[in-house]
């Protein structure tokens, strides 16, 4: 689903991005609900990026990447952390184009999720380019999303993927966060 969001465009740099777990829901801007082989997922579009939570038998999550006041946790490049009977994974990493390179991504990307029927999108008004985009699906007893966050003033693109799922038996996950370069 691609909509126009009706509200100034908040994030002013991908530096500015920051990651969190756990936090409550955030006021949203536009929502998508999802059911995927038995998972109840809300994808969630701020003013300030996104949030997805996650609902299943085993548990909830909720995950929150957006310009949050007063936030200590840089958007790290990576994380592995173990929640209860899940094992959370989540990537990110920041693409650099050039002004022409970065029109023709982001028509690409909105037009990737568009039409798909777990995706969720908003353009801010003002730029054709300046979107949040996520997309999710439920893929051998995981679920996984991708996020994508564009910033056409620096020529940034923001592209984050997660995954949660059961705990395979015997195996372990740690926390090992590594900031993206700032």
């Amino acid at each position: 689903m691609l909509t126009t969001l009706s509200t100034a465009y908040t994030d002013t740099r991908a530096d500015d991005l920051a990651w969190a777990l756990g936090r409550e829901p955030l006021p949203a801007l536009a929502v998508l609900d999802l059911e995927l082989s038995g998972a109840k997922l809300q994808l969630r579009l701020l003013g300030a990026s996104h949030q997805v939570l996650l609902e299943e038998e085993q548990g909830s999550c909720s995950e929150t990447v957006a310009c949050m006041p007063g936030s200590s946790t840089p958007l790290p490049l990576g994380v592995a952390k173990r929640l209860g009977d899940w094992e959370y994974e989540f990537a990110a990493r920041v693409e650099t184009l050039s002004r022409g390179s970065f029109a023709g991504r982001a028509q690409e990307l909105l037009a990737l999720v568009a039409d798909h029927p777990n995706s969720l999108a908003g353009t801010f008004p003002g730029s054709p380019h300046a979107f949040t985009a996520m997309m999710a699906q439920h893929q051998g007893g995981q679920v996984r999303w991708r996020t994508w966050h564009a910033y056409p003033q620096e020529g940034r693109l923001v592209v984050t993927r997660t995954r949660v799922g059961a705990v395979p038996r015997g195996a372990r996950a740690e926390r090992v966060p590594q900031s993206v370069g700032r």
